[in-house]
């Protein structure tokens, strides 16, 4: 973890332009998340029509919280507080962008919930709320190099969400996450 610092983001919560929403249903992507990395990811479908601040936003690494709708049949369907909701709430952290490493053409939103889930959960409806910004994209000499960088990511959002004033409840859009459907 030379050079990278292990909390991003001041004591005080998010600063603009954060946190930004961003929300719909998991699609497939490349398949490299559980694949090739170890590192499952849910897409999301890169729409500005949807969500107006893509395009503008940096290419990289953010992090936050994901809600999840999942399905009634899948094993971890477990809705949260309150219990109106159907949504279950996790740190995320997920990259916005190219993906240099795999000379990607295509802008994608990849998500990687940080729970280890037992099934997939592609259709399921998903809400983001993305509290701060890690790091830009970058290129990688190798796979390892990538799986290493993603595994730091991973760190520093668990520790900057871990402070008080970032928790999803004192997130200002916090109670969007588990509004109904």
């Amino acid at each position: 973890m030379t050079g990278r610092p292990a909390i991003v983001g001041g004591e005080a919560g998010p600063e603009p332009p954060y946190p930004l929403q961003m929300e719909g249903k998991v699609i497939s992507g490349f398949g490299r998340g559980s694949k090739e990395l170890g590192i499952p990811t849910a897409n999301l479908p890169v729409d500005a029509a949807v969500t107006p601040w893509i395009g503008d936003i940096t290419s990289g690494v953010y992090f936050g919280y994901a809600a999840l709708s999942l399905p009634a049949s899948h094993p971890e369907h477990a809705p949260a507080a309150p219990a109106t909701s159907s949504f279950s709430v996790f740190p995320m952290v997920m990259s916005i962008g190219y993906n240099p490493f795999y000379k990607n053409t295509v802008r994608s939103a990849e998500v990687h919930v940080l729970h280890k889930f037992s099934h997939d959960f592609y259709d399921a409806h998903m809400r983001l709320l993305i509290a701060g910004f890690i790091r830009e994209e970058k290129d990688y000499e190798s796979l390892e190099a990538l799986i290493d960088d993603i595994n730091v990511d991973c760190d520093v959002a668990r520790s900057s969400l871990a402070r008080e004033r970032w928790a999803y409840g004192a997130l200002q859009g916090g109670e969007w996450l588990t509004k109904p459907l």
